[in-house]
């Protein structure tokens, strides 16, 4: 599923995609939030983002996508 995370003054987005529920990545957003740690996500290539739990300005967790459309489907 694409997760994008707003950074405070960072006029880009990160953007990834990961394999993770939304359930566990809204856990682990709020974790972050809650207690000032750093959020920790990996995404669907074993890439890890790291982002400041004091920086998140915002998350948006997008549906998991059921099946992508193109030469690439094949």
């Amino acid at each position: 599923m694409e997760v994008k995370i707003g950074v405070r003054d960072v006029p880009r987005e990160v953007v990834l995609e990961s394999e993770q529920s939304a359930t566990a990545v809204a856990k682990a957003v709020d974790e972050a939030v809650r207690s000032g740690s750093v959020l920790r996500l990996e995404d669907d290539r074993g890439r890890v983002v790291l982002v400041p739990g004091t920086h998140i300005g915002y998350v948006e967790i997008g549906a998991p996508e059921s099946r992508r459309v193109g030469f690439g489907a094949l």
